[in-house]
């Protein structure tokens, strides 16, 4: 009924009024949010963070930095909502909840005498102005890719939208304010030109900087920072957390102390270990790397690819969701195929969109047919098999337990989304790392390894 209300309202107003009356109404929604929870961003430190990837893992950084700097926080983020202590799971598949939602947060914050909330932040929630009416005191950005292309309507549509939230944080009257950009991505200038009190570039390469896939470290002020994340993109993360860390007096022992607690963000290059009952039921142990990852654009899954380039990958392929970014599919087939040992195309979300199909597409890219299991479960057991059966060809007096034989299985495309979205908006629960753990350990009590 409401789809039908939708396209009615749709065919029957024009688009570019339609688009004017929706931003009007959601700005106003934003106002009255804000008027009504008192505008709680008033009364805390407010960090935003931006970009098109990495945000999830940027925030989750600052936050153990500031937790370690002595502040109590609050935080959203994609995989979960945290206000001091109480942390709860972020099932509503938003990076960026609603406006309503975002000013009751910060309220509560307040209520629990936080002194800092770290905000991730989106370019589909500045289309609805859920950016609006947050006092923010600084502002990371991490990097520009292109993603969301039909729902912003062209690339350059997409880079103006997420700057909107460049422009609230040069419309707050929070003193100082900060910016801290990625100085390699060539949106950065604008972002840095906003103007603000500190504007603060980062370069990975000039921090003395190395990564692998088991982590990485690099230099701030004389200090070495060690993080347990791998890849130059994990470094990069950390490095921008840092920067905006050291700008507001926290010394680099304390960053360095907080980074290296951080040992896993969940469904961002997280590790998925046989868990207590495989350890159990049997003495062995597990010979080979599994990750789960977010990874849904082509830079991300190439990042990831790299960050594991000295090892065999067994790739679990998705791509975006169905009725969007159709582009990218043959693209992150592409990649796939020239990275990996072994590639599964697989499900993801596909929406009102044939899954078979958007599978047909990513393959597309690739010269040599993959193997297509459309049923998730099935395709990540599949990859934890092949991989099984290669770590069995090297003797066990010669395994490396510091590389895991040099074998990786690697499952990206949906991290820690807590369902699969299907036709007609129906929704089947799931999560990757779960179900990942949960075959690896079915399939590690069968064999030898």
């Amino acid at each position: 009924m409401l789809r039908a209300l939708k396209e009615l309202v749709h065919t029957l107003v024009p688009s570019p009024i339609l688009t004017r009356i929706l931003s009007a109404y959601h700005f106003m929604l934003a106002s009255l949010a804000a008027v009504v929870y008192g505008f709680p961003s008033r009364f805390l430190f407010v960090v935003g963070v931006t970009g098109t990837k990495g945000k999830t893992t940027v925030t989750e950084m600052v936050n153990i930095i500031l937790e370690e700097a002595g502040h109590t926080t609050a935080l959203i983020n994609s995989i979960h909502f945290k206000i001091g202590e109480k942390s709860e799971p972020n099932l509503t598949r938003m990076s960026m909840p609603g406006r309503f939602f975002i000013q009751k947060f910060l309220s509560d914050a307040v209520r629990a005498q936080c002194t800092a909330a770290v905000l991730e932040m989106t370019s589909e929630g500045a289309r609805q102005h859920r950016h609006r009416f947050i006092d923010l005191n600084a502002l990371i950005f991490t990097n520009f890719a292109p993603e969301h292309i039909e729902s912003h309507g062209s690339i350059e549509a997409y880079a103006n939208t997420k700057f909107e939230i460049g422009k609230e944080l040069a419309r707050s009257n929070k003193r100082p304010r900060f910016i801290v950009a990625n100085a390699e991505d060539k949106e950065a200038t604008r972002y840095l030109s906003l103007p603000v009190e500190y504007a603060l570039p980062f370069l990975l390469a000039a921090e003395n900087a190395s990564a692998d896939e088991h982590g990485g470290s690099f230099m701030i002020d004389g200090t070495r920072v060690t993080i347990s994340l791998p890849g130059a993109f994990s470094l990069r993360n950390a490095l921008s957390a840092a920067m905006l860390a050291r700008a507001l007096g926290i010394a680099p022992a304390v960053i360095a102390r907080a980074l290296e607690k951080l040992k896993k963000v969940p469904g961002r290059a997280e590790r998925i270990e046989a868990g207590p009952a495989f350890a159990k039921a049997s003495a062995g142990k597990q010979s080979f790397t599994v990750v789960v990852d977010y990874a849904h654009t082509p830079d991300s899954l190439a990042a990831l690819y790299d960050a594991y380039r000295n090892v065999k990958k067994i790739c679990v392929v998705s791509a975006t969701g169905g009725g969007r970014d159709t582009w990218k599919r043959p693209v992150m087939g592409h990649i796939a195929e020239e990275q990996c040992e072994t590639v599964i195309l697989t499900n993801e979300d596909p929406y009102d969109e044939d899954p078979q199909q958007i599978a047909e597409d990513i393959a597309r890219g690739m010269s040599k047919r993959p193997e297509i299991i459309m049923d998730r479960r099935e395709a990540i057991s599949r990859a934890l098999e092949i991989a099984l059966s290669m770590s069995k060809g090297i003797p066990r007096q010669a395994r490396d337990p510091s590389n895991q034989n040099g074998i990786a299985v690697l499952i990206t495309g949906k991290g820690t989304d807590p369902s699969i979205c299907g036709p007609r908006g129906t929704k089947i629960p799931w999560n990757d790392g779960q179900v990942a753990r949960e075959e690896l350990e079915a399939l590690l009590k069968k064999g030898t390894v």
